[in-house]
């Protein structure tokens, strides 16, 4: 792979998704709508972002 990191912002709110959406986006390291976090590019971090990519802005 090329690019070894992913960074991600979350752009919408988790105020009306189901409790494993939210846990989702805790576990990428985002809390607030605004917030980013660059993360390695693994199938487990990729598979994570594919659930909430609706709320989600990514950069590879």
């Amino acid at each position: 792979m090329a690019n070894k990191t992913i960074t991600v912002k979350l752009k919408k709110s988790t105020i009306k998704c189901n409790e494993k959406m939210k846990a989702t986006v805790r576990g990428l390291g985002l809390r607030k709508t605004g917030t980013s976090s660059t993360l390695e590019n693994t199938p487990a971090v990729r598979g994570m972002i594919k659930k909430v990519i609706h709320l989600l802005d990514i950069q590879e």
